[in-house]
């Protein structure tokens, strides 16, 4: 894998302003970990190998284990693994990357309802949202993965 163009050169402008997206919220009420789990779940559904490796490691430096982190996945089955507000932000990361799929029903919006605040809610779906933005510069430009780089290093 060779990536195609480097896009923060490309357009810094526009990186700038997801950059400053990303800053908010890590400034935001939701935790770290549960920002990380959905841009991990996003990355998955999307695809994007650099996201993935990157959302996988900063997982672990947050202190998910590997049993958990393996199961994001399949976090339905995964039974009391995932906590209450981490199968509902799950679950909105899933019908909101595949909108176009979904369409975001009702049902869907009143179950995670139910588990965040109204500014909690916002800000998960813009970090969705975000994931969603970065996996497409990710897998169109094709961003090699650290541990890919890592193993063609050595």
């Amino acid at each position: 894998m060779s990536q195609r163009l480097d896009y923060k050169k490309a357009a810094p402008g526009a990186i700038k302003g997801l950059g400053a997206t990303s800053a908010y919220l890590t400034q935001c009420s939701l935790p770290p970990m549960l920002i990380d789990l959905v841009y991990l779940r996003v990355s998955q559904i999307n695809g994007c190998a650099y996201c993935i490796d990157l959302h996988s490691r900063d997982l672990q430096k947050l202190g998910m284990g590997v049993d958990k982190l393996v199961l994001v996945p399949v976090w339905r089955e995964a039974g009391a693994l995932f906590d209450a507000r981490e199968r509902a932000a799950l679950a909105w990361a899933e019908t909101v990357t595949r909108v176009a799929q979904t369409e975001v029903p009702d049902a869907d919006y009143a179950a995670v309802s139910a588990v965040f605040n109204a500014a909690e809610l916002a800000d998960l779906t813009v970090a969705i949202s975000l994931m969603n933005a970065w996996n497409r510069l990710g897998v169109s430009f094709r961003m090699v993965p650290g541990a890919v780089a890592k193993a063609s290093a050595s």
